[in-house]
């Protein structure tokens, strides 16, 4: 994850042909539903992480000593992920509630949605952000539709050789396609794994740094639920998948998922680092 101040706030020897090889023979390999006592690893914070209701819910929680966070067991090449996810409530501004996918390495590749907070009141800001062959700067900023600390909404990652399409409750709001010709740089060759975690960023979260966390209203907790991970899992340097059939590894947006996507980016979009050309004098990203 990047942290910027913007205006509010198969194998690696893939050949096209075998890109497209991939997409018929390879299929997803996870339950539909994970567990998290059996699929994910505390990482960081201690105790600030609790899995509750039997592993069907997970709380990571911020305070003045530190944050938390987790991570799948497993790595991907190649997922459709959906994570339900309920906000830190009340003043939550200089905290960042993250869910995203990110391989390791100088040169990582990494998707994000990050839920930057808010002084009670305001609207939560959801940036997305990717980094492509170790390079980020690729940030979108959203006001959501609805009020994301009363409920768990549903927010999915769909990672394929074609493109990466992020939703919120099934409504894509971005799509990166895998711009090949004009030789922009796209992730296919290196595994990713899921990631959540509730951290400090007044830096630059809220208002562009200029509202620090109100240590007075910790702990700040967020609450995590109905992790599914439908992708190829990774293991000793390659992919191990099955043979059946995996319809989003080949899937493109029809109309009315197009329509819904120009709908929320119409009017609820408000920053796109692909029309910045204040920040990139020298010429957009080769994506855009």
């Amino acid at each position: 994850m990047e942290q910027q101040t913007l205006p509010v706030s198969c194998s690696s020897k893939f050949s096209t042909h075998m890109l497209f090889v991939c997409l018929v023979i390879f299929a997803s390999l996870t339950p539909a539903s994970a567990n998290f006592y059996k699929n994910i690893d505390h990482t960081w914070g201690d105790d600030r992480v609790q899995i509750l209701d039997n592993g069907e819910v997970i709380r990571v929680t911020l305070d003045q000593t530190s944050g938390s966070g987790f991570q799948s067991r497993g790595e991907y090449l190649f997922a459709k992920i959906d994570l339900q996810i309920k906000l830190v409530p009340g003043n939550s501004a200089g905290t960042v509630t993250a869910f995203y996918v990110s391989s390791t390495g100088e040169f990582h590749d990494e998707i994000d949605f990050e839920f930057l907070g808010r002084v009670e009141g305001d609207p939560y800001i959801l940036q997305t952000n990717m980094f492509l062959h170790g390079v980020g700067k690729r940030e979108t900023q959203f006001f959501l539709w609805f009020d994301p600390t009363a409920d768990f909404h549903n927010y999915t990652i769909l990672w394929t050789p074609l493109h990466i399409v992020l939703s919120v409750d099934g409504i894509p709001i971005r799509e990166l396609k895998n711009r090949k010709e004009k030789g922009a740089p796209f992730p296919l060759r290196q595994p990713m794994r899921i990631y959540a975690s509730l951290w400090n960023a007044d830096s630059w979260a809220t208002r562009g740094g200029a509202v620090k966390i109100d240590w007075t209203k910790a702990p700040f907790r967020a609450w995590y639920k109905n992790l599914s991970a439908d992708g190829c899992l990774w293991s000793d340097g390659k992919s191990n998948c099955s043979s059946t059939s995996a319809s989003w590894l080949s899937s493109t947006l029809d109309r009315l998922s197009q329509r819904r996507m120009k709908w929320a980016q119409t009017k609820y979009m408000f920053y796109d680092y692909c029309t910045d050309t204040k920040r990139f004098p020298q010429g957009l990203p080769l994506e855009c």
